[in-house]
């Protein structure tokens, strides 16, 4: 199946997903945002129902779900820490050198993650509110609610779905978006260098796990940069599943949510792109973390300084879309259909975002994206 995030064919099933998951280091799983059907018709404002929502969408349907509930989850432990704190998002009072580390890569760096917060939540609660009025079972995770997070000052302390303290990141998406020669859609084996090399070689916090993390200033400051780099190498992976997930509704009307949620996953990713860049550029950048050796090299110094690595390129750079005999057009990419959803659960296990999660909880999910990667679109 490939592998969406990064274009990498890999065999993959159910089965053979969950014992490799369970083997890596006890992680578990997360799906992407995805969803289905209903045979419903919105008029003046009203939903009209016409029919139940048939297995295939139903199951696309109740993956998304699940996806935004995790990734909810995750961000409302950034808002916590690094975001604003009100009664759109609420939990968590904020860690202000945190914040302040988060700041110097944007000064309203805690307003983007307070409005991504949000965004995810109303994704996940509309997914579900839809599921229950077409007739379909939604997604609860609560359940799965057991992993501590962080003790810092500022976290509320409650019991997490995802881990964001052994953060283990591919950042190939970087040259991906860059590339003007190569589509992973086309080149499945062609492997993208990444634009922090370091991040893949190790577990790293995104956010301070107790206030002995908010020094050495290089220290905090590096975890600011991880969470830089976390963010839209997560926002990428719906940038590319929501039109993947596309081709397989069967419903106009399922269509037509993909087709309206997925832009703002790829706004998501072009906001937190460009935060990336700043960085991974002066003056914040290079960087060592004194703790760990994490580097964070100048993208825009010797010996990086190629377009390829560029950090103020946001937009994505034309290149091979469908046949090499076609011109050159931006896209997103990948967009190839075929085990999206498990692909995305696999490098989602990888990245080590659900360490510490149960059996339960990984087979749970692996049921999910199996189900959601056999829908068929019905025309």
């Amino acid at each position: 199946m490939t592998d969406i995030l990064n274009g990498l064919t890999v065999p993959l099933n159910r089965r053979s997903f969950v014992k490799k998951g369970l083997m890596a280091a006890g992680a578990a799983t997360m799906a992407p945002a995805v969803f289905a059907e209903a045979g419903s018709q919105e008029r003046s404002g009203a939903l009209t129902r016409s029919g139940s929502l048939n297995t295939g969408d139903a199951a696309l349907l109740r993956f998304a779900a699940a996806a935004e509930i995790l990734e909810a989850d995750f961000w409302i432990q950034y808002n916590e820490l690094g975001g604003v704190q009100d009664s759109e998002v609420p939990g968590g009072s904020g860690s202000p050198v945190y914040t302040a580390k988060l700041k110097n890569l944007d000064g309203d760096f805690d307003q983007y993650i307070h409005d991504n917060t949000d965004d995810e939540i109303t994704h996940f609660t509309f997914l579900n509110a839809y599921l229950v009025a077409n007739g379909a079972q939604p997604v609860d995770l609560e359940q799965f609610r057991t992993l501590p997070g962080s003790q810092a000052t500022g976290s509320s302390g409650s019991l997490r779905l995802t881990n964001l303290m052994q953060l283990t990141l591919d950042t190939s998406w970087w040259t991906r978006y860059r590339s003007s020669t190569h589509n992973p859609d086309l080149d499945p084996n062609f492997k993208f260098p990444p634009a922090v090399p370091g991040l893949r070689n190790g577990q790293f916090t995104a956010i301070p796990r107790t206030d002995a993390d908010l020094t050495p200033d290089a220290h905090i400051q590096a975890i600011a940069n991880t969470a830089a780099l976390h963010m839209p190498t997560i926002e990428q992976g719906g940038n590319s599943l929501y039109p993947s997930m596309a081709q397989r509704a069967s419903s106009v009307e399922v269509l037509r949510i993909l087709i309206s949620i997925g832009p703002t996953e790829t706004m998501h990713f072009q906001t937190w792109s460009d935060k990336a860049g700043n960085a991974l550029n002066t003056p914040l950048a290079p960087l060592t973390d004194p703790t760990n050796g994490l580097f964070f090299p100048n993208l825009n110094a010797p010996p990086n300084d190629k377009e390829i690595f560029t950090t103020n390129l946001i937009m994505p750079e034309p290149c091979p879309f469908l046949s090499r005999s076609l011109p050159a057009c931006s896209v997103i990419r990948p967009t190839e259909t075929t085990g999206v959803a498990m692909g995305t659960l696999r490098f989602l296990t990888d990245m080590g975002l659900f360490i510490g999660q149960s059996q339960a909880f990984f087979t749970f999910m692996a049921d999910l994206a199996a189900a959601a990667d056999a829908a068929t679109r019905q025309c």
